[in-house]
């Protein structure tokens, strides 16, 4: 009688400790699972959608600007999809007569990165370039925020405030932000991504 209390206790315990590491595991697993879905849930969406415009011209319209912008209210704005790699996105920003823009999205391990690409029309660059920013977190499937980066608050004191942020939503509209932190400068121009128009000609330092 001992023995079969005894070997009933020590399948209860037996049961009980494997119950017991089962459930850490589970309490560990899932933030990891989580982190790694919310990346592929919302990033690769992004990058995805931004992809299929690939090839494709579209125009823009001034959303919002600061009151005295003479830079881009009443121009004729295009963005165009020019270069789509697994890796990089190159959008071409044209203003008016003015193809010295280019968008510049980079896809690695860290996130998703957005450059400004300034060119002469010669081709070389200005001196104010590839400033910008990197997602912080994961964003959403139609929007992805960009903090201005350490090269940017380098380059542009004055920028060091500023968010950059891209809504992307399928079938209705590319709109690229910007809002400088602590002041009233907001600049804001969207594309209407359902209807497609001629693409223009070959950006500023671009050589096909």
């Amino acid at each position: 009688m001992r023995n079969i209390l005894f070997l009933i206790s020590f399948i209860a315990f037996t049961v009980l400790t494997m119950s017991c590491k089962q459930s850490r595991k589970d309490n560990l697993t899932p933030p990891q699972i989580t982190e790694i879905s919310a990346r592929d849930t919302t990033q690769n969406i992004f990058w995805e959608e931004l992809s299929k415009l690939y090839g494709k011209a579209y125009q823009g319209v001034v959303v919002s600007a600061p009151a005295n912008d003479t830079a881009f209210t009443n121009k004729a704005l295009v963005m165009h999809v020019r270069l789509c790699e697994s890796d990089m996105i190159k959008i071409p920003f044209f203003v008016g007569s003015d193809s010295s823009r280019t968008w510049v999205f980079t896809k690695n391990s860290l996130g998703i990165v957005l450059k400004h690409d300034h060119r002469h029309r010669d081709g070389s660059h200005d001196d104010l370039t590839m400033y910008g920013g990197r997602t912080s977190n994961f964003g959403s499937a139609v929007r992805q925020i960009f903090p201005a980066d350490q090269q940017t608050a380098d380059m542009l004191p004055g920028a060091i405030t500023n968010v950059w942020w891209i809504d992307l939503v399928p079938g209705e509209h590319f709109t690229y932000n910007l809002r400088r932190v602590n002041t009233d400068r907001l600049f804001s121009v969207r594309f209407d991504i359902s209807k497609e128009i001629n693409t223009p000609g070959k950006p500023w330092g671009w050589d096909k």
